[in-house]
């Protein structure tokens, strides 16, 4: 159940200060995604302006519809799925009947963009692979995001993001030396996924602008989770060192990490000379230790973390946040209380970016919104809609979009083009 009184304390979504259309108007996507890497590659798509038609199982609909929290009065409208398919329609569709497939292949013909991430295979048991499309539809851009690739020895695994977290080395990077690696909480290979298909995307309208042709653009999970790694991977490649898990810690800055102070924990990141300097000088009003000829040198220091960390430690703990963050600001240090999610949604800086906000829902009146992080001056973000009910929009597709009339679409029905 969700919890309509905190939902309705959120303030209300600020109107889109522009007044023309989204940069993306007149950009048609036709979204066979499901779960989380695909599904929030089309939402921000829709959020600047696309009309993205996600398609739909009848009924039953995404998986990730099911995702908890749900709520009695939201059939197949978890939270989870309310978070990655706002400003899109949804058209219940079964494409398993020659009926339906005819209709997806109506859609196509009409679109800018194909997204999908089913299982390797099942597009080309449709007839819907690129090749197909692409005959229907020379300038459609394809987009297939899958684990492995759709090509080569591991085309057919499948793969989420906890498990490319572990196969990338991700994991092993992370956690504490004394135990095993750990995954992130938040799914951020999908996540970072999501943006790869989303950047790919956009290049390709960008070469279709110059030259009419469409293209097959191809985004897999492994790969993301290979970047994801950062610098890591090149320290390895050039010297072969194999990354440690340091915690909170860092193997190439010092000092950097979690401190306690009087009344909560807080993250120093301690990146440059520059900034131990002012952090031992202006904070913690050790000069002795902020001009020392061995100390002031990043590569001395990582050395002497632990006389360090407990000399920090010593002194941090003499004082609540509220005395140390000022002066850790005006001193330049970048530092950040680490807190719970909760604290972070309900934060100053979230409130002061209009991060967190409620938007219109048929059913509850008010759901909540994460905004989205792209700010353009000129063309911004859409009002966000509230992500659909399983084939809200069936009808309003096929009149609006394919422009078929009342006949057509009860014969369509009646073959099971929509399911049973």
């Amino acid at each position: 159940m969700f919890d309509q009184a905190r939902i309705n304390d959120l303030p209300v979504q600020e109107p889109r200060a522009a007044t023309g259309p989204g940069v993306l108007a007149g950009t048609r996507v036709i979204d066979f995604t499901h779960f989380v890497a695909g599904p929030l590659a089309t939402m921000t798509l829709a959020d600047f302006g696309a009309e993205v038609i996600k398609v739909e199982a009848p009924k039953k609909g995404d998986d990730f519809r099911y995702y908890p929290p749900s709520d009695p009065e939201l059939e197949a409208q978890g939270a989870p799925y309310l978070w990655t398919n706002r400003n899109k329609r949804s058209l219940g569709l079964d494409m398993k009947s020659p009926a339906g497939l005819a209709v997806a292949k109506a859609l196509i013909e009409s679109a800018d963009v194909l997204v999908e991430n089913f299982s390797t295979g099942v597009m080309e048991r449709f007839g819907l692979d690129y090749e197909t499309c692409r005959r229907i539809n020379p300038r459609l851009i394809y987009c297939s995001v899958s684990a492995y690739g759709r090509t080569g020895p591991y085309a057919d695994r499948l793969g989420f993001d906890p498990i490319a977290q572990a196969e990338s080395g991700f994991i092993s990077m992370n956690g504490y030396p004394d135990r095993q690696g750990v995954r992130t909480g938040s799914a951020i290979m999908d996540i970072s996924t999501a943006m790869t298909a989303t950047n790919a995307i956009l290049m390709a309208l960008l070469a279709r602008a110059r030259d009419g042709l469409g293209q097959f653009v191809e985004v897999a999970l492994f790969d993301t989770a290979i970047l994801m790694t950062g610098f890591a991977a090149m320290q390895h490649l050039t010297t072969g060192y194999e990354p440690k898990r340091n915690g909170n810690t860092s193997p190439d800055t010092c000092p950097s990490g979690v401190f306690q102070c009087a009344d909560l924990p807080f993250y120093i990141n301690c990146g440059n000379d520059g900034i131990f300097v002012r952090l031992f000088e202006q904070v913690l009003e050790r000069p002795d230790i902020a001009h020392d000829p061995v100390l002031s040198k990043r590569a001395n220091r990582l050395s002497q973390r632990e006389r360090l960390f407990q000399l920090m430690e010593e002194e941090f703990a003499k004082h609540p946040w509220s005395y140390w963050q000022p002066k850790l600001r005006a001193a330049g240090v970048p530092s950040g209380q680490v807190r719970t999610l909760a604290q972070a949604l309900a934060s100053d800086e979230s409130r002061s970016r209009n991060l967190v906000n409620r938007i219109p829902h048929p059913v509850k009146g008010w759901i909540p919104n994460v905004a989205s992080p792209l700010r353009l001056a000129r063309t911004p973000a859409l009002d966000s809609k509230a992500a659909p009910a399983v084939g809200a929009d069936t009808n309003e597709i096929l009149g609006d979009v394919l422009h078929f009339n009342e006949d057509r679409i009860r014969e369509l029905r009646e073959a099971g083009a929509f399911g049973s």
